[in-house]
Order: C-alpha cells, then sequence, then structure tokens
C-alpha cells in the first residue's frame, strides 16, 4: 500500500497565457464583470439592516461604556 503523496509530483503551475490588453484596461473590465454580478440589496433592505447596525453598535457602546463606569466606580471605592 503506498501513500497518495508518494504518488504526487512536484510539477510547477502552468503559467498563464499572455493577456493582450494592458493591466488596468483589464482590471476595470474584469471589476466591473464582477460587480454585475454583485445582487444588489432593496432599499427596505438597506434601510432594515442599517438600523439593526446601528442598534448594535450603539447597544454595544452602551454596554461597553457601563462596564467601564463599573470598573472606574470599583476603582475609586477601593483605592481611596
Amino acid at each position: 500500500m503506498t501513500s497518495s503523496s508518494s504518488q504526487e509530483t512536484n510539477n510547477p503551475a502552468p503559467l498563464p497565457e499572455e493577456d493582450p490588453k494592458p493591466p488596468k484596461q483589464g482590471f476595470f473590465e474584469s471589476t466591473l464583470e464582477e460587480l454585475k454580478l454583485v445582487v444588489w440589496p432593496t432599499r427596505q433592505q438597506l434601510f432594515s439592516e442599517s438600523i439593526a447596525v446601528i442598534l448594535m453598535v450603539s447597544l454595544s457602546a452602551a454596554s461597553i461604556a457601563g462596564v467601564s463606569r463599573f470598573y472606574g466606580w470599583a476603582a475609586s471605592q477601593i483605592f481611596r
């Protein structure tokens, strides 16, 4: 019984074919093609998800501020 790693060969990856387009033009064209594949949210989804993010960030900030104030108060009581 032989392991599969002994059967593998260390062949380098084939080199990509030369693209006749300038690099920037090819980049922008491929970026536009990718943007066409994006499923953009509806206005309702965008609004509701934005509200959810704002609420969660506000709740997180409030809880961190509360914990920070508590530890500040506790430290002031201990180190009087």
